[in-house]
């Protein structure tokens, strides 16, 4: 078993900024991907950022350039720094995580992020 605790959501201000962290622990061979996926309410669950072990990012088109994602190997660890942020990216915010050799994929529990003022 994969566990996934998703820490920093919150609520900010357009324009303001948070940082999102994901530690992964339990039963971990080796991750291959670990990444940031969103839901807003009535909408499905969509992409937000992934980054490989060998450092290949893919970042939504609505978010390139306000949002940064960033890993710790060492500590299994996934960052999302937003910066500059929008209501529209108003969500709950779920860390993914892909293992070497394991057809499923982990999600954690998610965490609130409210973009209002």
């Amino acid at each position: 078993q994969v566990q996934l605790v998703e820490s920093g959501g919150g609520l900010v201000q357009p324009g303001g900024s948070l940082r999102l962290s994901c530690v992964a622990s339990g039963t971990i061979s080796s991750i291959y991907r670990m990444g940031w996926f969103r839901q807003a309410p009535g909408k499905q669950r969509d992409l937000v950022a992934t980054m490989s072990t060998g450092g290949s990012t893919v970042y939504a088109a609505s978010v390139k350039g306000r949002f940064t994602i960033s890993r710790d190997n060492a500590k299994n660890t996934v960052y999302l720094q937003m910066n500059s942020l929008r209501p529209e990216d108003t969500a709950v915010y779920y860390c993914n995580v892909a293992l070497y050799g394991v057809a499923r994929d982990y999600w954690g529990q998610g965490t609130q992020v409210t973009v209002s003022s």
